[in-house]
Order: C-alpha cells, then structure tokens, then sequence
C-alpha cells in the first residue's frame, strides 16, 4: 500500500464526475517519492517513501525529530 512513512498519507477514494453528472470511481494517490537522508546522529543514510509535504516536515523540523513524531500508517483489514 502507498503510504508516506512521515505523514501517514495513503490514497484516498473519489468519484470521477463526466459533463453528463456521471460518477465512475477513481483513486487519488499521494505525491510520494523515494528519497535517501542523511542521519547525522547516527552517521548513515536512511532511504524513505515520503510525500512532498513529508520532505517539507524534514526540512522543517530535521530528520531525527521528524522519525520520532512520524505516524504510524493505518493498519488495512
């Protein structure tokens, strides 16, 4: 499942809506990227799957505080 190890995010579900008003389901995905960080802390790499907004957040923030508040991706059943 696409989920953004920062923020959570995960796709989300909605209706694709014609001229006519006619709904066909479609699914929005999140803007995710696999982008490697360096830890300064621990002196290596980290490679993640992170949205656009959760690469603001480690910027923002830095990468040690931003793992440690991270969410925890829903679970699916």
């Amino acid at each position: 499942m696409k989920v953004c190890e920062i923020t959570g995010k995960s796709a989300v579900v909605g209706n694709n809506v014609s001229h006519s008003n006619r709904k066909t389901k479609r699914k929005f995905n999140p803007n995710l990227k696999t982008k490697r960080f360096w830890s300064e802390e621990e002196g290596r790499w980290f490679t993640l799957k992170v949205t656009a907004a959760g690469m603001k957040t480690i910027n923002k923030k830095g990468l040690a505080a931003a793992l440690k508040d991270a969410v925890a991706p829903k679970a699916v059943y």
